[in-house]
């Protein structure tokens, strides 16, 4: 049960991956965590991080779906205790061809990456503000700056969370709530498995280390920063690259790496 006596976070899509990563961060921080993602593996994180000592709940929740949503809210509500950090993680991709691949795969990915995170936000921030504290993270992507053949529809769902971050970070900036956007590249999670993607480039080639990203993210969002590039410092640089290329050039390079059957011609 999660008592009082440390800050408390709550990590969407905790149960691999950065997500997981950066639970062990905040509890190294010496902060109690809420951790949710939507199959039974959430109970197996909880296990593998309380060897720390921490309180940890878990919690199994949908957050492609709305009640998903507020059932986790529900949770963070019973344990009497305001959030002092929540990382926005939860996410998944569906890569190929935009015309020939599944519509409601694309729109439950939209459910989770887009919708999920504004229901989410608007639940808690409003409690954060009323306390005139508290710290956010939205998991962004490298591809939120940059057009994405063959991850359409995902990367447009990460250059929503990175609009959306920005505006109410603004929007936010006198109140005491800080909006941290985490910028991830190609990183070494199960991500390019579940979105089909193990025959492309970027699928076979050597990927960031999760607990790295998750590091820098955690760093960031304690800092109060308004970004951060996410893995090594050629995915940093190739990121930053990115911000000043014409959108044509960053289209080009982007379904290089991700068209499908790409693997076999590198």
């Amino acid at each position: 049960m999660i008592t009082a006596a440390s800050k408390l976070a709550v990590i969407t899509g905790a149960s691999s991956g950065i997500g997981f990563e950066l639970a062990k961060q905040f509890i190294d921080h010496d902060y109690d965590i809420i951790i949710a993602a939507d199959t039974e593996k959430v109970f197996d994180a909880a296990d593998a991080l309380r060897g720390k000592g921490k309180n940890i709940e878990p919690v199994k929740a949908d957050l492609s779906t709305y009640d998903g949503v507020e059932m986790l809210y529900q949770k963070i509500r019973d344990c009497g205790r305001p959030i002092d950090a929540i990382a926005l993680n939860a996410g998944v991709g569906v890569g190929g061809d935009f015309i020939t691949n599944d519509l409601n795969r694309e729109l439950e990915m939209i459910n989770l990456n887009v919708k999920s995170v504004v229901q989410l936000s608007k639940r808690v921030i409003p409690d954060m503000v009323s306390r005139g504290k508290g710290k956010i993270l939205f998991t962004a992507s490298s591809v939120s700056i940059s057009p994405a053949p063959y991850l359409a529809v995902y990367g447009a769902t990460k250059a929503f969370v990175l609009s959306f971050a920005d505006a109410i970070r603004e929007e936010l900036k006198d109140t005491g709530v800080t909006i941290t956007s985490l910028m991830p590249n190609a990183t070494d999670t199960n991500f390019f498995a579940r979105a089909d993607m193990e025959d492309t480039r970027v699928g076979e080639m050597k990927k960031d280390d999760p607990a790295l990203v998750a590091k820098q993210g955690f760093e960031a969002m304690m800092d109060g920063e308004a970004h951060v590039y996410g893995g090594s410092i050629k995915s940093k640089l190739m990121t930053a690259s990115e911000e000043i290329m014409p959108e044509n050039l960053k289209g080009m390079m982007q379904a290089a790496m991700s068209k499908p059957g790409s693997a076999k011609h590198h």
